[in-house]
């Protein structure tokens, strides 16, 4: 992966590690998709998006990289799924440990089980929030529990999980679905309160961890499994900023992102999508962020 010295060219002074309050940690890991291939591109792709990026944003009438970010060295490509797993947890712990607010930038879904492992010993009571087309609930998949199609099993069985925009799965993953918390895209649709209701649903501290093919790929086409049917730009950034507004989200990441050679669109958008995130869960912080970290004797 090659190095961009800031995320977004952001001058050195919002950049370093010990004065910014976010980290944005890339992960260029495609080792277990099984079809569209490219989700190792997605972070380089995403980082040239950002640089090119205006910095203020108009809903918020704010500028987020203030709040200083720091860009993290990358979890690069050449690991078996278990490693790049645990080697996410610890890096995500790391900096969790450092008062950060850890972001992460995939690759694909898999790489979400170590930094939820990571949220879910740092933070009380952890829902788990998972914007995506896919239910991802397999315990194994193609041999292994770190598969992508297995991204959400370890969180379904450990933490509060809520689904929103899942619209493909397959017969067996019935079995590890909480009815009362999962939220098809085609009743999402037809449902006007879809919003209150998953947020009540959830306890004060989540993690979100925001697959870009819950887009519909008229959206954000460039993802390794596009599904028709998806969720648009608006609504979506409408449950975000109320979810930033009434929850402590500790933590997210975005993953799934793989650029097409002849577009950029979508690489502009899920920066765009990062950008506004972070310029949510800042809106309303009048001091630097410190997280409400458990003790650890680590």
């Amino acid at each position: 992966m090659e190095n961009n010295k800031n995320f977004a060219g952001i001058p050195d002074r919002y950049a370093a590690l010990g004065t910014s309050n976010i980290v944005l940690l890339p992960v260029p890991y495609d080792g277990t998709s099984t079809w569209g291939k490219g989700a190792d591109k997605g972070p380089q792709a995403f980082l040239d998006a950002a640089g090119n990026m205006e910095l203020y944003d108009i809903e918020t009438g704010s500028e987020v990289y203030r709040r200083g970010i720091y860009l993290a060295p990358p979890i690069l490509e050449d690991k078996d799924p278990e490693s790049m797993v645990e080697e996410v947890y610890r890096a995500t712990k790391k900096y969790i440990l450092k008062k950060k607010f850890v972001s992460l930038f995939g690759g694909e879904h898999s790489i979400s089980i170590g930094a939820i492992r990571a949220m879910g010993e740092m933070y009380r009571d952890l829902t788990v929030v998972q914007l995506d087309a896919h239910a991802d609930l397999r315990k194994t998949y193609m041999g292994s529990p770190f598969n992508h199609a297995c991204a959400m099993y370890e969180a379904s069985e450990n933490h509060n999980l809520i689904q929103l925009g899942i619209r493909s799965m397959d017969v067996s993953e019935l079995t590890m679905v909480d009815k009362e918390k999962i939220f098809y895209a085609h009743e999402m649709l037809d449902e006007d309160y879809w919003m209150d209701n998953a947020i009540e649903l959830m306890t004060e501290n989540v993690y979100l961890t925001f697959d870009l093919d819950v887009f519909d790929p008229s959206v954000l086409p460039a993802t390794g499994t596009p599904e028709p049917g998806g969720l648009p730009w608006y609504p979506i950034l409408a449950f975000l900023r109320k979810l930033f507004e009434e929850k402590n989200v500790v933590g997210m990441d975005i993953v799934e992102l793989c650029p097409h050679a002849t577009s950029a669109a979508s690489e502009f958008t899920a920066a765009k999508l990062y950008y506004k995130m972070l310029s949510y869960k800042f809106e309303n912080e009048k001091t630097p962020w410190e997280g409400e970290v458990q003790n650890q004797d680590s």
